[in-house]
């Protein structure tokens, strides 16, 4: 590995700059910056079937305090509402939160290179990597730091950019099998709008996360759950979690495991079992897999309640 990172000289975009301004702090960040002024990105437009198309300037506070948000995609609120410190979700953009930089101290370091900085590996696979991902799926180790990411995959959400339209979360951010990037933006490329779709009738959601102290901590792993019980049984669910891979996953297996049968305790218990179906942890990274458990036990049992 090479004593010395390549700092980042290109252009960079900033909105709220909640995360670029740390990145300038600590030096990783030197290029010019190109500041982004969109009137008519900020707000929420309701469709006439009731879905919800949001803004890539809508803060992450709006988001979390709109009334038809929290009644109609509950997830989507709930995950807002709980990222962050209130200062930041204050300032903070969806646009941002989806677009941000790996939040791994190899990364953040400006002596150090990495992957995602020019480097030949990621030094958090030998190194230090207590916070690293427990689905190792690429060369990065480094957890996918968009919560709201994680909720709008949930939600099977798309975004549209100003060169494209309807990327899933999957086609905006990628599989995890780059280590080299954040999300697979073009270069000068920007997020417009994340479209939700039509709510759901009946649907139940809840957020959490596990962290490792109070307030302004990121998450070790955090969940998103939302399902529509109706006659007894799970009609629907889709359950997804941030902190454990290079991308937010979907926890297929917890879904299938949950539709199509009542909303018992065994049910309940077999689906959160099944939240750590396919994971890899890394020597220091188990205990991520306890909590995953543990966190869609918790949410589908007050789904359930």
């Amino acid at each position: 590995m090479s004593a010395s990172a390549t700092i980042d000289a290109a252009p960079e975009f900033r909105a709220a700059g909640t995360d670029l301004s740390e990145r300038r702090r600590t030096g990783v960040s030197k290029g010019p910056i190109i500041d982004l002024v969109l009137p008519g990105d900020n707000g929420i437009i309701w469709g006439d079937d009731g879905a919800a198309t949001i803004g890539a300037f809508a803060t992450i506070a709006d988001i979390a305090a709109d009334r038809r948000i929290r009644d109609t995609y509950p997830g989507v609120a709930a995950t807002a509402a709980g990222l962050a410190t209130p200062q930041i979700r204050h300032l903070a953009t969806l646009g941002g939160n989806l677009a941000q930089r790996s939040r791994c101290w190899y990364f953040r370091n400006p002596h150090i290179a990495c992957l995602k900085k020019g480097g030949s590996d990621c030094p958090a696979r030998a190194g230090n990597h207590l916070y690293s991902v427990a689905f190792d799926l690429g060369p990065c180790v480094a957890p996918h730091p968009s919560s709201m990411a994680a909720a709008l995959l949930a939600y099977e959400a798309t975004v549209t950019t100003d060169r494209r339209k309807q990327l899933s979360i999957g086609e905006l951010l990628g599989d995890g099998s780059n280590g080299r990037t954040d999300h697979a933006l073009q270069s000068g490329e920007t997020i417009r709008s994340v479209a939700l779709p039509v709510p759901l009738s009946g649907e139940r959601a809840r957020y959490k996360r596990a962290i490792s102290r109070s307030y302004a901590e990121w998450p070790l792993v955090e969940v998103c759950a939302r399902a529509v019980i109706t006659d007894g049984t799970f009609k629907f669910a889709r359950i997804a979690a941030g902190g454990i891979a290079p991308v937010p996953l979907r926890l297929r297996a917890s879904e299938a495991a949950l539709e199509g049968r009542p909303p018992s305790e065994a049910t309940i218990a077999n689906a959160a079992k099944l939240a750590v179906d396919g994971a890899k942890p890394l020597p220091m990274t188990g205990y991520k897999l306890e909590l995953l458990s543990g966190l869609v036990r918790d949410l589908l049992t007050q789904i359930a309640a």
